[in-house]
């Protein structure tokens, strides 16, 4: 009988959401010491090198030009910004996520759900992962929005994950157990659970902090047979076209027992190449800052002389 719910087919979706780390990055030390390399892949490969080393300020820093990262750093400490959080899969729930396993009843609560809804059932386990699978290859194959070659990749991760997911032993309780206690712990170690702690601490304070729980988080799917550090290491490509500043490469990684491939356009910028898309995003993000900054300036200014017209106002008459 097949009695998994919403919430585990959610369950399912969100591991295999984890896996666009590699699309994030296929999208620390000082400046100096973390300079992408002149060359196309090989500026891709060293992103995908720091989010296997769970490096989240190396790979902010080989995603953009020293200037702009500057700019960014700012626009988070100003509240305009959440990038390059914003640029993982799932980002929206990454607080969420800390706040629910930082509560004080964190591990019983996540326990007492997981024994509810996927404890024991293998089985019903396996048929949701399979149709998880043959849904998401619809709905992909029915969107107009993605490219062909966009298309043809998610296809390849969807398929390759739902195989995973029916073989991977989801529904085991004691693995469970280690994997939920080993989250809690990590995300305890955090310590942020809001967006104004975020802001608070600044852009390099808040991934260094964050980077230990991607690592556990990436040992715990790892433990169920999901090696996503060997898919970020084991990227590998070659140059289709490259005409002046712009090119598009075709990336090959290793994705459970599978080889996933895609392409990807990528721009040169100050002499180094970087993403298309990180690059337009970020460029629209920092206008965005630069729009409020500029809003609300005009707003302090258009308030001074009222302020002033009622400090020089004459007292009151009694």
């Amino acid at each position: 009988m097949f009695t998994v719910n919403r919430c585990s087919l959610r369950h399912l979706w969100c591991l295999a959401a984890l896996v666009l780390l590699l699309q994030t990055a296929c999208r620390s030390g000082d400046a100096d010491s973390v300079a992408p390399p002149a060359k196309p892949v090989a500026a891709v490969q060293a992103m995908t090198r720091a989010l296997a080393a769970n490096d989240l300020q190396a790979y902010a820093r080989l995603s953009v030009p020293p200037r702009q990262y500057a700019q960014l750093e700012q626009a988070w400490a100003e509240g305009h910004s959440r990038w390059p959080l914003t640029e993982l899969p799932l980002h929206d729930q990454l607080l969420p996520m800390l706040q629910a396993l930082s509560a004080e009843d964190g591990a019983a609560g996540l326990q007492r759900s997981f024994d509810a809804q996927l404890a024991g059932q293998a089985t019903a386990v396996r048929q949701a992962a399979r149709s998880m699978g043959v849904f998401g290859v619809q709905y992909l194959r029915h969107q107009d929005t993605y490219t062909p070659s966009q298309q043809a990749h998610y296809i390849q991760v969807v398929e390759t994950l739902a195989a995973w997911a029916a073989d991977a032993p989801l529904s085991d309780r004691a693995r469970a157990r280690a994997s939920i206690a080993a989250l809690v712990q990590a995300a305890r170690a955090v310590g942020i659970d809001d967006d104004a702690q975020l802001q608070q601490l600044g852009m390099e304070p808040s991934l260094q902090r964050i980077g230990p729980f991607l690592a556990s988080l990436k040992s715990v799917l790892s433990s169920y047979g999901l090696d996503l550090d060997a898919s970020l290491r084991g990227v590998t490509g070659d140059v289709i076209s490259e005409e002046g500043d712009n090119a598009l490469l075709r990336l090959h990684y290793p994705l459970a027992d599978k080889t996933v491939s895609l392409q990807i356009p990528v721009t040169r910028r100050d002499g180094q190449w970087y993403l298309t898309r990180t690059l337009a995003d970020t460029d629209a993000l920092l206008r965005n800052a630069q729009q409020a900054r500029q809003a609300r300036a005009d707003a302090d200014v258009a308030d001074a002389p009222e302020t002033t017209q009622r400090a020089d106002a004459p007292p009151a008459k009694p």
